[in-house]
């Protein structure tokens, strides 16, 4: 027989815990189209008006919802109900002044945090990688699938390039402006985004790289504790404080 290729459809069952969503209720959920974040570490903008916040009873009402405009994520109307919504994403439905921000959350996952309009206006977007482009400017890519192209002078001397990768930028929505830098450092503040301690925020204390798939780890101390978590997992969102409000 020949292969098929990817299914199209996603049951309930199979379905992340995190959306929240009641499994016997009907067969199939919503599958999130191709997008800026994994079909594992997101949720469907249906699903979050219809199953989270409930804006909405059913699938249709959400769907309308959706083309008219109402919603916006990160600073821009979003029309596909599909759209796959992530870590640190904006979601804005200002008709009814709702604003959140996509958090992970102990035992929970993903979860919806509420913020204040004004914080509405950023977010914080972690180098995952770095390219040199033609003409020796740097295009720094970001967890979320954006790319920022920081104009070089004199490829020679890059002084522009103050920039590495696992650090954190403050941007402003939709405009992509960099509004602050957050260094990968000792003694910043970091929030651990997968893995056991999923939600848990720390300072970090150590960082030891090794050679080898998911060797490197972090130290992050909390309450006179000390946690230790993957390299990867570690999301600054400070340094010495949150410059973001966090779920208690």
């Amino acid at each position: 027989m020949t292969h098929k290729g990817e299914t199209k459809q996603l049951k309930r069952f199979s379905a992340p815990k995190f959306w929240t969503l009641p499994r016997k209720v009907s067969k199939y959920a919503t599958n999130p189209s191709s997008g800026p974040h994994s079909a594992t570490h997101c949720i469907p903008l249906l699903v979050i008006l219809r199953d989270i916040l409930k804006v909405s009873e059913t699938a249709r009402e959400a769907k309308y919802i959706i083309k008219t405009g109402t919603v916006k994520i990160d600073g821009k109307i979003q029309k596909d109900h599909r759209f796959p919504v992530g870590l640190m994403d904006v979601i804005e439905i200002p008709k009814i002044n709702l604003f959140y921000r996509i958090l992970p959350a102990p035992r929970k996952g993903l979860i919806l945090h509420p913020i204040e309009p004004a914080e509405a206006g950023f977010k914080l977007c972690r180098i995952d990688n770095k390219t040199v482009i033609k003409g020796g400017n740097v295009q720094l890519n970001l967890h979320d699938g954006r790319n920022i192209l920081i104009h070089v002078k004199d490829p020679t001397n890059p002084e522009e390039d103050i920039y590495n990768t696992k650090d954190v930028l403050k941007i402003a929505i939709p405009s992509q402006e960099i509004l602050e830098h957050i260094k990968f450092e000792e003694h910043s503040l970091s929030l651990v985004i997968d893995g056991r301690n999923l939600g848990l925020t720390g300072n970090i204390t150590k960082i030891d790289r090794r050679f080898g798939p998911h060797a490197s780890n972090v130290t992050l101390e909390r309450d006179g504790k000390s946690y230790q978590t993957a390299l990867d997992y570690a999301f600054p969102v400070g340094s010495q404080q949150s410059i973001i409000s966090l779920p208690k």
